[in-house]
């Protein structure tokens, strides 16, 4: 005996297709959390930096040198001393395109907090293109 179910007219039929919208709203909203959730994740995580092997570039003809010493003393050029609060004055004197390059060598036992003020400096002064000068790593 087999049973037969009767369906009235007015019965809409079954839709046997999945509805993917409300898996794509979620799947979105998961994407946003995480791509919010994993740059805070990374901000304690202790990092010992090796040194660069990349292929150093080449330098200018006239490199334009500001040299940081650990007692944060700076030096434009080869042997021109400045202090921290004179900087932008000196610097406008000796290099007056603020679009030339400036190679930043800084001691290595300097503190990222006095690398910084004078990174801010120059940056307030208007000398945006620097670049960090370090060693050649042995290969």
């Amino acid at each position: 005996m087999a049973f037969k179910r009767f369906s009235s007219p007015d019965e809409l039929p079954d839709n046997h297709d999945i509805n993917v919208t409300p898996f794509i709203d979620v799947m979105l909203v998961l994407l946003i959390i995480f791509m919010v959730a994993a740059p805070l994740a990374t901000v304690s995580v202790p990092v010992d930096l090796p040194s660069s092997s990349a292929e150093p570039t080449p330098k200018p003809d006239k490199p334009f040198y500001l040299t940081v010493q650990e007692d944060l003393t700076l030096v434009l050029g080869e042997d021109q001393p400045v202090a921290l609060e004179q900087l932008p004055q000196a610097l406008g004197a000796s290099l007056p395109d603020k679009e030339q390059r400036i190679f930043l060598r800084a001691d290595q036992s300097l503190s990222y907090q006095n690398l910084m003020k004078v990174m801010n400096a120059l940056s307030a002064a208007g000398y945006l293109q620097v670049a960090l000068v370090g060693l050649e790593a042995a290969s």
